[in-house]
Order: C-alpha cells, then sequence, then structure tokens
C-alpha cells in the first residue's frame, strides 16, 4: 500500500484523540524494551519515548513513505525500523499497537502471536478503528464490488463493510483472558468529527480506507474508482455537514510476571 502522510495528517488532531486515551490506559511501570506496532510517521511513538526514557523504543512500520517522515522524531532511546508486524520477532515489555491491528486478518490468531512476544509483567496495548459498519464504509464496500476485476479480488477483503477483522470490546476482553491476561481493559468510544459533507468523507478516507484500494488501480483507475464513490456519498450525504461518529476500540493487558 502507498501512504500519504500528508493525507493521513489532514485530520492529525483527529486522529490522535484514541492514542491519548490509549496512552492514559498504559501503567506507568519499568519497560526495557517497547515497540510501536504500525508506527506511522512516529509522533505517538516519540511521545512514547519521552514517557519511558529507559526503554529501548522501536517504531516498525512497512511503508517508506511513512517511515521517511517519523525520521525528523529524535530521541536518544528510539529508533525506526521496517517491517511486518503480523511476523514481529523479538521479545518487549510493551508492545503497543495504534491504529495498525485492523489490516491483519484473524485477530484472535493475531492476539495469541503478539502475545508470545510479550516478555512476563509486559503490557499489550491496543487501540483499532470500529467504523466498519459506518454508511461511509458500506458505500465504500459497494464501490469496491463494481471494480472486483481491476482489484484483483482485494474488493471483498478489504477492511471496510463486510471484511474488517475487527471484533467487539467484548471478545477482545475474552481472548486476553484465554490468553492469561489480568488487569484487562476492554472499550469503545465515539470521537465526533465534523466533515464537510460528501467531499469532507473523501478527504477523511483517503488518509486511511480508500488507500488499499488506490493502491491497487492505476491513476485512470483511481479517479473512476473516485468518482463513483463521491456519486454515492452525495447521494447519501446532500447537505454540508456530516456529523461522523469515529468510533474506536481500545484494550490493554498485562502478562503475568
Amino acid at each position: 500500500m502507498t501512504w500519504n502522510p500528508d493525507q493521513y495528517h489532514l485530520f492529525r488532531e483527529a486522529r490522535s484523540a484514541p492514542v491519548r486515551d490509549l496512552h492514559a490506559l498504559i501503567p506507568d511501570q519499568a519497560y526495557d524494551s517497547v515497540i510501536d506496532l504500525g508506527c506511522g510517521t512516529g509522533e505517538h511513538t516519540l511521545t512514547l519515548a519521552r514517557r519511558f526514557p529507559q526503554a529501548q523504543v522501536t517504531g516498525l512500520d512497512q511503508s517508506a513513505e511513512m517511515l521517511e517522515r517519523a525520521q525528523a522524531q529524535q530521541a536518544p532511546n528510539l529508533r525506526f525500523q521496517q517491517g511486518d508486524l503480523g511476523r514481529l520477532d523479538g521479545t518487549y515489555d510493551l508492545i503497543h499497537a495504534n491504529a495498525s491491528l485492523q489490516w491483519v486478518p484473524d485477530h484472535p490468531a493475531l492476539l495469541a502471536h503478539l502475545w508470545t512476544h510479550l516478555r512476563p509483567g509486559g503490557v499489550l496495548a491496543a487501540q483499532v478503528p470500529a467504523n466498519h459498519d459506518h454508511l461511509s464504509h458500506r458505500l465504500l464496500t459497494d464501490t469496491a464490488l463494481d471494480f472486483q476485476d481491476e482489484l484483483g479480488g482485494y474488493a471483498r477483503f478489504g477492511t471496510a463493510h463486510g471484511a474488517s477483522p475487527v471484533l467487539p470490546p467484548a471478545r477482545y476482553a475474552e481472548l486476553l483472558d484465554t490468553l492469561g491476561g489480568v488487569d484487562i481493559t476492554a472499550l469503545s468510544k465515539v470521537y465526533p468529527v465534523l466533515l464537510s459533507g460528501a467531499d469532507g468523507l473523501i478527504d477523511w478516507t483517503k488518509g486511511t480506507a480508500l488507500v488499499p484500494y488506490l493502491s491497487r488501480l492505476t491513476d485512470d483507475g483511481q479517479q473512476r474508482f473516485l468518482a463513483a464513490y463521491r456519486e454515492r456519498l452525495h447521494a447519501a450525504y446532500p447537505g454540508g455537514r456530516v456529523y461522523y461518529a469515529f468510533t474506536r476500540t481500545l484494550f490493554t493487558a498485562r502478562r503475568p510476571a
């Protein structure tokens, strides 16, 4: 996937609110090794490095574009590397994932995998988007199905409605308990975002949900896809203001020492 950091940061404040709440759930304890899975442009990784100065903090991301921007984040205990969170190696005292796990299928298997890389006494902290049932995502799926030949089958395997691997908070709590986790917190929270109608929804989704679809299309295909999606959005949101109920699921758990 080809990410555009500038597009992603059009709504920097709105996208940062959930991770601030996630950080508030992380207990203050000694961490020697911290990894931020899907670190993006690294601002929140830097926050972790400053909060835990005795820890070696690593930001991991697949996107070269995002990691290039992340190099601007500097701290003595901070480094960035390119890699796939689904193929994580090493062990860590804190595994942090901000809006990244939703790109990996089969979350029961994913949590079990991450748990094996968590040291005794360590903490797993994650937040994922839970908007796949929102009308904008349903219309995105409908548009993708119209382009399924060009998308190479990805139309049915995106993160929009009907294909998202994200689970309800209670299910994450159950899975973490099964893994042996303690001090489990799992919750859902709505972060309201006001957008300028259908075009505002396009700008919002171009930063995230649209990325895997557009990355699989030619320049011409991208323009046709956006035009078809915009037409659906304008029909659904004819006014000039959209109250977007930006919903996130947050969960944390500690592995017993």
